[in-house]
């Protein structure tokens, strides 16, 4: 390939390992969230009220870089699962409120081991390199 269109070059583009690894890390997701009827974006949806009961739909949308068309569906599956409710703000209509429900909340008990499970699907990246490679992403993240 000529010099002008080395850019080109699938192995010169940082989107093709940040897109090929997500896929793969995604996937990895799978035997652990199937059994219990999830997808993986319901799960980090469930990590986000775990961590914090009630959310409005903006919020959660801010928070895992989702827009409302992607979270609406998914949360209408969860709510219909038991899993979370939806209710309108009385001040405000407009905004749509995401609770954890208990079934929601006892979930919890059966997905605390999929983190460490995760964890032994990279057994090169030590402890050390798991937190520069976070770092690094958040600075992609946080500059895109």
């Amino acid at each position: 390939m000529a010099q002008e269109y080395e850019q080109l070059l699938l192995k010169n583009q940082l989107c093709f390992p940040l897109y090929a690894c997500s896929r793969k890390i995604v996937c990895s997701y799978t035997p652990y969230l199937k059994p219990l009827g999830l997808t993986y974006t319901q799960y980090v949806v469930l990590m986000v009220l775990w961590e914090q009961e009630t959310v409005n739909v903006g919020q959660l949308g801010d928070i895992l870089r989702l827009d409302a068309g992607t979270l609406t569906p998914l949360l209408k599956r969860l709510e219909k699962a038991g899993y979370v409710t939806r209710e309108r703000s009385k001040e405000d209509e407009r905004i749509t409120i995401i609770s954890i429900t208990a079934a929601g909340e006892a979930l919890k008990e059966q997905c605390k081991d999929i983190p460490l499970k995760m964890a032994s699907k990279c057994p090169h990246l030590d402890e050390k390199d798991a937190k520069e490679l976070y770092r690094l992403l958040y600075l992609v993240l946080d500059g895109a």
